[in-house]
């Protein structure tokens, strides 16, 4: 998915070359594609009189997911580096919520679990090295905690992001610490291209990496669990995968590359029924490599000539559509417009379509990494990320965003993700919905009065946060449709309005059920 060098993805995808993926990151339920164009809803909502009915503005939607991907490995977005203070990392976090918060972001995707490691106090996996240098060495605190709660202080969702089955970017087994499972179960692991990774076709891998990611669901308040696109290992220089015992073992007359597949969908449907074993309203997805297959290859494939993850890393996300393991997918989909291995603007209806009907979300991963490198022309322009965008809203079934990564969040190159954020975070939005991760809408906001310029009520039973909308002097209320009028979502029972009006006020559980309004008036001063 993403390397330590250069990106050159952009060139190698057209020799299905591993260069298409990097090494170190992750690498709306189903509706009828949109057909109204942002020109037109334009016009729709400008013509809006009282009384008429509202029309949803796609320029506002009311859900949508806006995520970023914050990775631990090799420190390239948090800790910036190892051995900082508990002070300095905990600053450098928050340095991070908070350019989200400031662009109406709603979710963060965390690393983890890197590589076999925990970035949180475990008894299963040592302590992992990108915080303190050294591979099983107690930082001193247990940073989970701290940042599952900054970024619910924030209004931000937050997601445990685990690779499964990165054993160690050393090859060397005897460098690792005493407690390391591949230290202690030698057998489950596969050298190759000088990495170590669990073999995916035992049993005993499946169960220790569900057994991992159980532990964090049942011991933190997180509120997903996602995978990257690191299944079977990209192709390398490393000659041949050798998991010829355990096909001998386990292949049961299946060909080599069905049984792979076949091992990551039994872990994939083994993880979904045990996070939803554990709590019900935690959702898992994955993010998998942007190609599943080309058209040369499956007539049903998209019309693209890259690498494709259903041959290569064996990672077939059409069968995790169909039979329901994922709560959502979200290719990442690391190409331009125009770019001819791989146009955006042919992979994006392909997934769309991909999960048409079948009650699997859909979002995508966004390369904002990529704004202002040169391997492609398209990147050196600002707009090529908002476009991406603008042309997502051609189809209901993309219920989001997440960008790689939060070092490019806080640089923001060419100025991009201020853009991005103007033309299409003009207003917050809430949480995609999934129903079958359950919740309820708690009770709408009692004793809702205004003091001034404040308006404050009484917390709801349930409610993890409130959202504000502001009543349009027409009188015009949309707050059902779109978020055309939400000025602020909340996790306080109270509010400083910036105008005088009318307002409404909503409850939101922890998955953004939401409750009926509550209407206050704030005076003139």
């Amino acid at each position: 998915m993403r390397t330590g060098r250069p990106l050159i993805a952009a060139a190698a995808l057209a020799t299905v070359t591993v260069g298409a993926a990097y090494l170190f990151g992750p690498g709306a339920k189903q509706t009828p594609a949109v057909t109204a164009s942002a020109t037109s809803a334009k016009k729709t909502a400008a013509t809006l009189r009282d009384g008429d009915a509202c029309t949803a503005d796609v320029r506002y939607p009311k859900r949508q997911l806006r995520g970023v991907w914050i990775a631990t490995v090799k420190n390239i977005d948090w800790p910036s580096r190892t051995g900082l203070s508990l002070a300095k990392q905990q600053a450098e976090y928050l340095q991070i919520l908070d350019a989200a918060v400031k662009r109406r972001f709603n979710a963060v995707f965390v690393q983890v679990r890197p590589a076999s490691d925990a970035l949180y106090k475990s008894s299963i996996e040592p302590w992992t090295q990108y915080l303190t240098g050294t591979a099983g060495k107690d930082p001193g605190w247990d940073p989970l905690p701290f940042l599952i709660a900054e970024a619910h202080k924030r209004g931000l969702e937050f997601h445990a992001w685990f690779n499964p089955y990165r054993a160690s970017y050393d090859g060397d087994v005897a460098d690792l610490p005493a407690d390391h499972p591949a230290r202690q179960h030698p057998n489950w692991t596969v050298k190759y291209d000088g990495r170590l990774y669990y073999n995916p076709g035992l049993p005993q891998v499946r169960e220790h990496v569900t057994k991992v990611v159980t532990d964090v669901t049942r011991r933190y308040d997180i509120d997903g669990v996602h995978f990257d696109d690191y299944f079977y290992p990209y192709p390398g220089s490393g000659g041949t995968f050798n998991d010829a015992a355990a096909f001998t073992k386990y292949g049961k007359g299946k060909n080599l590359a069905d049984w792979r597949r076949g091992n990551v969908d039994k872990l994939i449907a083994q993880v979904d029924e045990a996070v939803h074993a554990t709590k019900k309203y935690v959702k898992f997805g994955v993010s998998p490599f942007g190609i599943w297959r080309n058209k040369s290859d499956d007539p049903t494939g998209s019309k693209t000539s890259g690498m494709s993850a259903y041959d290569s890393i064996y990672a077939d996300a059409r069968h995790w559509i169909k039979a329901g393991t994922v709560d959502y997918v979200m290719p990442q989909l690391y190409w331009s417009r125009g770019f001819k291995a791989a146009d955006y603007r042919a992979l994006a209806p392909w997934w769309a379509n991909e999960v048409k009907g079948t009650g699997v979300d859909l979002y995508i991963g966004q390369a904002l990494y990529r704004v202002g490198t040169k391997d492609d022309k398209a990147w050196t322009k600002a707009g090529e990320l908002s476009a991406h965008l603008t042309l997502n809203r051609e189809y209901q079934q993309i219920g989001g965003d997440v960008y790689f990564s939060a070092a490019q969040l806080l640089s923001n190159p060419l100025g991009a993700i201020d853009r991005l954020a103007k033309e299409h975070y003009s207003r917050p939005a809430l949480l995609p919905l999934i129903k079958e991760r359950g919740g309820e809408a708690p009770a709408k906001p009692a004793a809702v009065k205004a003091a001034g310029s404040v308006i404050s009520w009484n917390a709801s039973q349930g409610a993890r946060s409130y959202a504000v909308y502001e009543v349009p002097k027409s009188g015009q209320d949309c707050q059902a449709v779109d978020a055309r009028n939400l000025v602020a979502v909340v996790t306080t029972p109270t509010f400083t309005t910036s105008a005088p009006g009318t307002y409404l006020v909503t409850s939101l559980d922890r998955l953004q059920n939401e409750s009926k309004p509550t209407k206050v008036t704030v005076a003139p001063a």
